[in-house]
């Protein structure tokens, strides 16, 4: 869970992901949509690859990077059931603690 929400931490992390919702696309399309360096949207790919939130292939000279939704929807769950878990304790955190 915390390599994907350290993937996520980053907002360009964040828009490549979201121009993945719309369909694949290979390093190349993605990385015409920032003003970055292509080895930074390389890197950045790479985290999101390690998350396991983006897969690739590679077909030739190009890769295609593909949303893997499942991990995402799978760490959202598992975070949210955390809060369902804590919830049922009965324990109610104090209002004048500070994260």
């Amino acid at each position: 869970m915390t390599t994907v929400f350290k993937a996520l931490s980053d907002d360009t992390r964040r828009q490549i992901l979201k121009l993945l919702a719309n369909g694949d696309m290979t390093a190349k399309e993605i990385s015409e949509n920032f003003t970055i360096s292509k080895p930074a949207i390389s890197k950045h790919l790479d985290i999101l690859k390690e998350a396991r939130l983006v897969t690739s292939e590679r077909t030739g000279m190009s890769v295609t990077y593909s949303l893997n939704a499942s991990v995402l929807q799978t760490t959202l769950g598992a975070f949210l059931e955390f809060f369902d878990t804590y919830k049922s304790t009965g324990k109610e955190g104090n209002e004048n603690e500070t994260i």
